[in-house]
Protein backbone atom coordinates (compact mmCIF):
# COMPACT_ATOMS: atom_id res chain seq x y z
CA UNK A 1 0.00 0.00 0.00
CA UNK A 2 2.83 2.41 0.94
CA UNK A 3 4.67 1.51 -2.34
CA UNK A 4 1.59 2.31 -4.44
CA UNK A 5 1.14 5.69 -2.71
CA UNK A 6 4.76 6.64 -3.42
CA UNK A 7 4.41 5.64 -7.07
CA UNK A 8 1.30 7.80 -7.39
CA UNK A 9 3.01 10.81 -5.84
CA UNK A 10 6.05 10.37 -8.14
CA UNK A 11 3.84 10.14 -11.25
CA UNK A 12 1.98 13.28 -10.25
CA UNK A 13 5.20 15.22 -9.79
CA UNK A 14 6.41 14.12 -13.25
CA UNK A 15 3.18 15.35 -14.88
CA UNK A 16 3.49 18.74 -13.19
CA UNK A 17 7.14 19.13 -14.32
CA UNK A 18 6.33 18.14 -17.93
CA UNK A 19 3.38 20.56 -18.10
CA UNK A 20 5.58 23.45 -16.91
CA UNK A 21 8.28 22.80 -19.55
CA UNK A 22 5.77 22.68 -22.40
CA UNK A 23 4.52 26.26 -21.69
CA UNK A 24 7.98 27.89 -21.93
CA UNK A 25 9.07 27.28 -25.57
CA UNK A 26 10.13 30.97 -26.35
CA UNK A 27 12.01 33.78 -24.66
CA UNK A 28 9.89 36.78 -25.93
CA UNK A 29 8.61 38.54 -29.09
CA UNK A 30 10.88 38.21 -32.18
CA UNK A 31 11.89 41.80 -33.16
CA UNK A 32 12.43 40.65 -36.73
CA UNK A 33 8.72 40.01 -37.11
CA UNK A 34 7.40 43.30 -35.72
CA UNK A 35 5.07 45.14 -38.11
CA UNK A 36 6.97 47.95 -39.90
CA UNK A 37 10.34 47.00 -38.40
CA UNK A 38 13.42 47.58 -40.59
CA UNK A 39 14.03 44.55 -42.79
CA UNK A 40 10.57 43.15 -42.05
CA UNK A 41 8.26 42.04 -44.85
CA UNK A 42 5.21 42.81 -42.72
CA UNK A 43 3.16 45.86 -43.75
CA UNK A 44 3.50 49.06 -41.72
CA UNK A 45 0.78 49.92 -39.28
CA UNK A 46 -2.07 52.09 -40.60
CA UNK A 47 -1.28 55.81 -40.47
CA UNK A 48 2.40 55.35 -41.45
CA UNK A 49 3.54 56.30 -44.97
CA UNK A 50 6.77 55.22 -46.63
CA UNK A 51 8.73 58.01 -48.40
CA UNK A 52 8.59 57.72 -52.20
CA UNK A 53 11.80 59.00 -53.79
CA UNK A 54 9.85 59.73 -56.99
CA UNK A 55 7.43 62.08 -55.29
CA UNK A 56 8.23 65.84 -55.58
CA UNK A 57 9.65 67.01 -52.29
CA UNK A 58 8.27 70.55 -52.50
CA UNK A 59 11.63 72.01 -51.51
CA UNK A 60 11.85 75.68 -52.63
CA UNK A 61 14.24 76.11 -55.50
CA UNK A 62 13.25 73.04 -57.50
CA UNK A 63 12.23 73.69 -61.10
CA UNK A 64 8.51 73.63 -61.85
CA UNK A 65 6.99 72.14 -64.99
CA UNK A 66 6.18 75.58 -66.44
CA UNK A 67 9.62 77.12 -65.88
CA UNK A 68 12.50 77.29 -68.29
CA UNK A 69 15.54 75.24 -67.33
CA UNK A 70 18.90 76.53 -66.14
CA UNK A 71 20.42 75.43 -69.44
CA UNK A 72 17.84 77.40 -71.44
CA UNK A 73 18.40 80.48 -69.28
CA UNK A 74 22.15 80.32 -69.84
CA UNK A 75 21.64 79.92 -73.59
CA UNK A 76 19.42 83.02 -73.60
CA UNK A 77 22.07 85.05 -71.76
CA UNK A 78 24.89 83.90 -74.03
CA UNK A 79 22.88 84.65 -77.14
CA UNK A 80 21.94 88.13 -75.93
CA UNK A 81 25.56 88.89 -75.07
CA UNK A 82 26.80 87.54 -78.38
CA UNK A 83 29.17 85.19 -76.58
CA UNK A 84 30.00 81.72 -77.87
CA UNK A 85 29.41 78.96 -75.29
CA UNK A 86 33.02 77.83 -75.59
CA UNK A 87 34.21 81.33 -74.65
CA UNK A 88 32.39 81.35 -71.30
CA UNK A 89 33.93 80.02 -68.09
CA UNK A 90 33.53 80.38 -64.31
CA UNK A 91 29.81 80.16 -64.91
CA UNK A 92 27.41 80.73 -62.00
CA UNK A 93 23.74 79.96 -62.51
CA UNK A 94 21.58 80.24 -59.39
CA UNK A 95 17.90 80.61 -58.58
CA UNK A 96 17.04 83.98 -57.06
CA UNK A 97 14.45 86.74 -57.17
CA UNK A 98 14.26 90.38 -58.23
CA UNK A 99 11.30 92.65 -57.45
CA UNK A 100 9.18 89.59 -56.72
CA UNK A 101 10.13 87.88 -60.00
CA UNK A 102 11.75 84.43 -59.75
CA UNK A 103 14.92 84.54 -61.82
CA UNK A 104 18.09 82.72 -62.76
CA UNK A 105 21.02 84.86 -61.65
CA UNK A 106 23.72 84.12 -64.20
CA UNK A 107 27.35 85.21 -64.19
CA UNK A 108 30.19 84.19 -66.48
CA UNK A 109 33.58 85.36 -67.62
CA UNK A 110 35.37 85.50 -70.95
CA UNK A 111 38.86 86.54 -71.98
CA UNK A 112 37.41 89.86 -73.10
CA UNK A 113 34.83 90.75 -70.43
CA UNK A 114 32.61 89.81 -67.47
CA UNK A 115 28.86 89.32 -67.79
CA UNK A 116 25.88 89.34 -65.40
CA UNK A 117 22.31 88.45 -66.41
CA UNK A 118 18.96 87.97 -64.70
CA UNK A 119 16.58 85.75 -66.65
CA UNK A 120 12.93 85.29 -65.60
CA UNK A 121 12.12 81.65 -64.87
CA UNK A 122 8.57 81.92 -66.15
CA UNK A 123 9.21 83.05 -69.72
CA UNK A 124 12.93 83.56 -70.29
CA UNK A 125 12.69 87.32 -70.37
CA UNK A 126 15.91 89.16 -69.49
CA UNK A 127 15.04 91.46 -66.58
CA UNK A 128 18.57 92.55 -65.76
CA UNK A 129 21.97 92.67 -67.45
CA UNK A 130 25.34 94.26 -66.90
CA UNK A 131 28.52 93.68 -68.86
CA UNK A 132 31.54 95.52 -70.16
CA UNK A 133 33.99 94.39 -72.84
CA UNK A 134 37.68 95.21 -72.64
CA UNK A 135 38.37 98.11 -75.02
CA UNK A 136 41.91 96.87 -75.63
CA UNK A 137 40.41 93.67 -76.99
CA UNK A 138 38.32 95.76 -79.40
CA UNK A 139 41.54 97.22 -80.77
CA UNK A 140 42.66 93.75 -81.86
CA UNK A 141 39.60 93.24 -84.08
CA UNK A 142 39.22 94.12 -87.73
CA UNK A 143 37.15 97.08 -88.90
CA UNK A 144 33.40 96.64 -89.45
CA UNK A 145 32.12 100.22 -89.06
CA UNK A 146 28.48 101.06 -88.34
CA UNK A 147 26.57 104.33 -88.67
CA UNK A 148 24.49 105.93 -85.94
CA UNK A 149 21.31 104.51 -87.51
CA UNK A 150 22.81 101.03 -87.76
CA UNK A 151 23.91 101.23 -84.13
CA UNK A 152 20.31 101.98 -83.11
CA UNK A 153 19.20 98.85 -84.98
CA UNK A 154 21.78 96.82 -83.05
CA UNK A 155 20.24 97.97 -79.77
CA UNK A 156 16.72 97.30 -81.01
CA UNK A 157 17.69 93.73 -81.98
CA UNK A 158 18.75 93.02 -78.37
CA UNK A 159 15.38 94.13 -76.97
CA UNK A 160 12.53 92.08 -78.52
CA UNK A 161 9.45 94.16 -79.27
CA UNK A 162 11.23 97.52 -79.21
CA UNK A 163 11.68 99.86 -82.19
CA UNK A 164 14.81 101.54 -83.45
CA UNK A 165 13.11 104.95 -83.43
CA UNK A 166 12.65 104.62 -79.65
CA UNK A 167 16.41 104.37 -79.13
CA UNK A 168 18.05 107.61 -78.03
CA UNK A 169 21.60 107.58 -79.37
CA UNK A 170 24.39 110.12 -79.86
CA UNK A 171 28.09 110.23 -80.67
CA UNK A 172 30.78 110.89 -78.05
CA UNK A 173 34.52 111.41 -78.46
CA UNK A 174 35.53 113.36 -75.35
CA UNK A 175 38.03 110.74 -74.11
CA UNK A 176 39.80 110.44 -77.44
CA UNK A 177 37.94 107.28 -78.43
CA UNK A 178 34.88 107.64 -80.58
CA UNK A 179 31.75 105.82 -79.41
CA UNK A 180 28.01 105.81 -79.66
CA UNK A 181 26.16 106.17 -76.37
CA UNK A 182 22.48 106.08 -75.62
CA UNK A 183 19.52 104.66 -73.78
CA UNK A 184 16.20 103.00 -74.36
CA UNK A 185 13.10 102.80 -72.16
CA UNK A 186 10.85 99.88 -73.03
CA UNK A 187 8.35 97.63 -71.26
CA UNK A 188 9.38 98.67 -67.75
CA UNK A 189 13.09 98.38 -68.49
CA UNK A 190 15.84 100.97 -68.86
CA UNK A 191 18.75 100.14 -71.14
CA UNK A 192 22.02 102.05 -71.34
CA UNK A 193 24.80 101.25 -73.79
CA UNK A 194 28.05 102.18 -75.51
CA UNK A 195 28.91 100.97 -79.01
CA UNK A 196 32.25 100.93 -80.79
CA UNK A 197 31.67 102.61 -84.21
CA UNK A 198 34.68 100.88 -85.75
CA UNK A 199 33.59 97.32 -85.00
CA UNK A 200 29.86 97.65 -84.31
CA UNK A 201 30.26 95.85 -80.98
CA UNK A 202 28.21 96.87 -77.94
CA UNK A 203 31.01 96.95 -75.39
CA UNK A 204 29.06 98.37 -72.44
CA UNK A 205 25.48 97.27 -71.71
CA UNK A 206 23.23 97.78 -68.70
CA UNK A 207 19.59 96.77 -68.31
CA UNK A 208 17.53 97.49 -65.19
CA UNK A 209 13.95 96.64 -64.32
CA UNK A 210 12.06 99.79 -63.30
CA UNK A 211 9.28 99.44 -60.73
Amino acid sequence: MRRMLCSGITAGLLLIILAGCGGQTGTGPDPGNQAGAPGSSAPAASGEQALNPNTPSGIPGEAGSNEISREDALAIALDNAGVAEDDAYNIKNERDGDSGIPIYDIEFETDYGDYDFEVAMADGRIVGADYEVDEEWLDTLGDSPVSLEEAALLVQSKVPGSHAEDVEIWEESGDGRGRYEGELFFDGMKYEFEIDPRTGIIFDWNADLRS
